[in-house]
């Protein structure tokens, strides 16, 4: 397993391997892409002492990472390859049709917890972006927390933080995450053109998940590319209908649109604009609304009336 920058979270997770001072829970926590699932994914093959490949297979290995939702993720196989915690309950029924993780889902997971026997001297548990949780889910994993089963040790990963609850936080070994050196994701990309090169940079923010996505599919740079451009125009548009026509990105729900949000960011702090802090606010408000299901045209219509007028100063 190759891992991209990191190098003192690295060194502090084997400083407790070889003293012995593990944590009976760990949370990592950083802007998306960066690695901090991989890291995880490696602390649990030194934990549990096999390959990383095969840790889904691992009878002392439980998962929660990708969920099966309602005409967004429903094949099981490709779930497979990311989780192994039972996620049946969430087709039946009343149907999931979101990325939270249910009181539900975190009962499935302590039904594992219990039944699974210890096969070698730890189990663990890795839960991808906690910052999911419903509040009943996060008060079960804080329970869990408080009084955790013998032997395992948790590995969470948050991109929000502040959305945790301090209960939570206050009951695990935070390692915080940081975007990687560009000389650390320069080696990715010798083979590019330096213009190029500096696009991928550019999109990449220091996130080496972000790079490595792009270096592998051309495609997929095109695409960014094509993004990125029309970020640009979202911000660098005088008229309304423009500025509406160019967010279209957004009206739909899913990985372009997060994409296309942070793109909207970096556009943004390429112009700089001298009224900045009344753009990322404005900003802000439009992504804090889209991640609460505000209807996604009108939370778009909003931003577009509310940027209009700072433009025009």
């Amino acid at each position: 397993m190759t891992i991209i920058g990191h190098q003192s979270q690295i060194r502090e997770l084997q400083s407790n391997l070889q003293t012995g001072n593990i944590a009976h829970a760990y949370l990592f926590s950083g802007p998306r892409n960066l690695g901090k699932m991989t890291v995880a994914q490696w602390f649990a093959g030194q934990l549990l002492d096999c390959d990383v490949s095969k840790q889904l297979l691992h009878p002392d290995c439980l998962v929660l990472d990708q969920l099966w939702i309602e005409r967004v993720c429903t094949d099981w196989e490709e779930i497979g390859r990311s989780s192994n915690v039972p996620q049946g309950h969430r087709s039946k029924k009343t149907k999931a049709k979101t990325n939270s993780i249910s009181i539900d889902d975190v009962r499935a997971l302590q039904e594992c917890l219990q039944t699974t026997g210890i096969h070698g001297k730890r189990r663990v548990c890795m839960i991808r972006s906690v910052e999911r949780m419903q509040d009943t889910a996060a008060n079960a994993l804080l329970k869990i927390l408080e009084e955790p089963p013998e032997g395992y040790v948790f590995l969470l990963t948050t991109q929000m933080l502040h959305r945790l609850l301090p209960t939570i936080v206050s009951r695990v070994r935070v390692l915080h995450f940081h975007r990687v050196a560009k000389s650390d994701l320069l080696p990715l990309i010798s083979g590019v053109e330096e213009k190029e090169q500096q696009l991928l940079l550019h999109i990449a923010q220091g996130a080496p998940g972000t790079m490595l996505r792009l270096c592998h599919m051309s495609e997929e740079r095109k695409r960014c590319a094509v993004l990125f451009a029309q970020a640009q125009n979202v911000m660098t548009a005088r008229a309304a209908d423009e500025r509406m026509r160019a967010l279209a990105p957004l009206e739909k729900r899913g990985k372009e649109a997060d994409e296309f949000f942070l793109f909207l960011f970096l556009a943004l702090r390429d112009i700089r604009p001298g009224n900045l802090v009344e753009w990322e606010q404005a900003l802000r408000e439009l992504g804090e609304n889209l991640s609460l299901n505000v209807h996604r045209t009108l939370s778009i219509q909003h931003f577009v009336l509310k940027m209009t007028p700072i433009c025009c100063n």
